[in-house]
Parts: C-alpha cells; sequence; structure tokens
C-alpha cells in the first residue's frame, strides 16, 4: 500500500529536499505541501494523506496549533491522519504538547534521510515513533516539569486494566520496544500486540505516544525512575 505524505514547513528547501528523497521511495507518494500551518491544515483536509510531516515554528499558524486542528477536526472531518512533528533540540518543550495534541510521535530535522524514510513508515502503520533513548529522555524531562499528575481522573481509568496490561503500559511509557517488552515478560510477541490494543482501546488513546503520556500524567510511570 502506497502511503500518502504531505510536508508542511516554512523553508522552501527543507519541503523540495523531503519531497524529492520521500517521493522516490517505492511505498511513498507526496500528495503535498504547504508553507505554513494554516494551509497546511487546508492541505491536510483536501489530499487525505496518511501522515503528515509537520514542522514546528511557522508563520500563520505553528505546528502544534495546526497539528491539533488536523487531529481534532469538526464532526464533518472524518479523516484524520497521523502527524510526524520535525523539531530541533532548541523547541523540545513543544514536543510534549505536540504528544498530548495526538502527534504520532517527533524526528529532529536533521536526521540521516534514512531515519526520515523508516519514521514516515512506522508513524504510517500505526507505531509511535518513541524507541529511541533521545525520545525516552526528553518525554521525561518534559513530564517531569509539569504539575502533579491527575490522578483522580486518570486513575479511575486506569482501573480497568488488568494487572498485565497495566504492566505492559507501563514499559511501552519506559520506552520499551514490543520485542522488549515480550522478552522482559515472557510472552509472544503477537500476545504483546493484542494486550497493547487492549489497552488504547479501554483508554480511548490513539496509539502508543498518547499510551506514554497517560502513563506519565497518570503518576503509573515517574520520571527518572528505573
Amino acid at each position: 500500500m502506497t502511503i500518502r505524505v504531505i510536508i508542511v514547513d516554512d523553508q522552501a528547501m527543507v519541503r523540495a529536499g523531503f519531497a524529492a528523497l520521500l517521493a522516490a521511495q517505492p511505498d511513498i507518494d507526496v500528495v503535498g505541501e504547504a508553507p505554513d500551518g494554516r494551509q497546511g491544515v487546508d492541505v491536510a483536509r483536501s489530499t487525505h494523506p496518511d501522515v503528515v510531516l509537520m514542522d514546528v515554528r511557522m508563520p500563520e499558524l505553528d505546528g502544534l496549533a495546526a497539528a491539533r486542528e488536523i487531529l481534532h477536526p469538526p464532526t464533518s472531518v472524518t479523516h484524520r491522519p497521523k502527524v510526524l512533528m520535525l523539531t530541533t533540540f532548541d523547541v523540545d518543550d513543544y514536543v510534549y504538547e505536540a504528544l498530548r495534541a495526538g502527534a504520532s510521535g517527533f524526528l529532529l530535522k536533521d536526521a540521516p534521510p534514512a531515519d526520515l524514510i523508516a519514521a514516515v513508515r512506522i508513524v504510517a502503520a500505526g507505531e509511535a515513533l518513541l524507541a529511541p533513548s533521545v525520545t525516552r529522555r526528553l518525554i521525561a524531562d518534559f513530564a517531569a516539569s509539569r504539575p502533579a499528575p491527575r490522578r483522580d481522573t486518570t486513575a479511575l481509568r486506569l482501573n480497568g486494566l488488568t494487572p498485565r496490561e497495566t504492566e505492559v503500559l507501563e514499559l511501552i511509557a519506559r520506552g520499551l520496544s514490543n520485542q522488549e517488552i515480550a522478552d522482559r515478560l515472557v510472552l509472544a510477541e503477537q500476545t504483546v500486540k493484542t494486550h497493547i490494543g487492549r489497552v488504547l482501546a479501554k483508554l480511548d488513546l490513539r496509539d502508543r505516544a498518547q499510551a506514554v503520556v497517560f502513563a506519565y500524567e497518570s503518576g503509573l510511570v515517574t520520571p527518572g525512575a528505573s
């Protein structure tokens, strides 16, 4: 299946470079581009991409606000693509907010070309781009800088999970892959995928990225704990 992608970035050279790289892949089709968040929302709604590559800082409407509009559209809009944020270390604080808004992860703009291609495929497949160790550290930092967990509302949702599902959620939040979780719990990888699906369904979460945020905000996982 071909992955439909749009690129939203205010730098024309960045858009052109990413477009050329992705369009050269047999399973990726670049169906649109936009120079700012406002046009990015419009292009996303007209082209129905599978993945939106979204820069964080842009004129008219920044990437965070644009991601919110794309991921939480009016009821008349039924298509909701995955959003992959493009960022640099100096805007890390925006990344946490983007994940809370429903983005499926983020990628540093100076990442190697192979990482960009892999990221698009990972996000399109429904996974979250949260595996790299730098991401684990950053999310822990974001969570540590936030107010105390909202245990009043989230605890009730956690109570709906089985002990095994709670264990799987905790390991997801610690950045473990499906295979790593399977090895840790001595389970088949397919069984782990089943548990993850049930966790997301019970907690009404879109993907692993939101699961990580939920685990930190609920107090299930404490930043820095092993």
